[in-house]
């Protein structure tokens, strides 16, 4: 397999899975500006959306979209996916809470012309961070175990702290339990974030 990323991107949840896993996968570096690799190979041959993450199965196979790539990845995975008959189910809420409310609402973060833009929604950006903490049931989302939802949440922590937006308590301590994970210390100390 080969994960194509960019640092501190949504796609660094799909690098610490693969790592959480123990599989057998190469990394390349995209410069989302300029839609190159690192090997110098124009992104969008690879994928006509020219966006991180994209995971090149073994067979060929391109996946692409975050929620897609986590979900293949708990079921090639079993232990990323939680326990239970409605883990599942589980796991695609929050999946898609995370990406369609969360990781949507730090755009002006990221792309703002103006601070009074980052600052107007802050508050909406705590809302939903507030919303997921209602719903954990132990340090995990689901559990004494991580999957690939703590994953994606925990790079939205990440962009929290980096925007200085405020987190739940018991948010900034799954936080902290994901910095403390072996694979989590080796994707971050890659992507050169450590």
């Amino acid at each position: 397999m080969k994960l194509y990323y960019s640092p501190l991107a949504c796609s660094l949840a799909d690098h610490i899975a693969l790592r959480e896993a123990g599989a057998v996968f190469d990394l390349e570096q995209v410069d989302l500006q300029t839609k190159r690799t690192l090997a110098g190979r124009d992104f969008a041959q690879i994928t006509p959306k020219a966006y991180v993450p994209v995971l090149i199965l073994d067979n060929g196979e391109t996946l692409t979209e975050n929620i897609a790539i986590l979900d293949w990845l708990a079921a090639q995975y079993p232990k990323l996916g939680g326990a239970g008959a409605f883990a599942r189910t589980r796991l695609l809420e929050a999946l898609a809470f995370i990406s369609t409310e969360l990781h949507r609402s730090f755009k002006p973060m990221w792309h703002a012309a103006s601070e009074a833009d980052r600052n107007d929604a802050r508050p909406g950006i705590a809302a939903h961070f507030r919303l997921i903490e209602d719903g954990a049931t132990s340090v995990y989302l689901f559990g004494d175990d991580p999957t690939v939802a703590d994953f994606y949440l925990f790079v939205m922590l990440l962009w929290a702290e980096r925007f200085g937006v405020e987190v739940p308590p018991r948010l900034a301590a799954l936080r902290d339990a994901m910095r403390d994970r072996p694979a989590v210390r080796t994707a971050l100390r890659a992507e050169g974030l450590a």
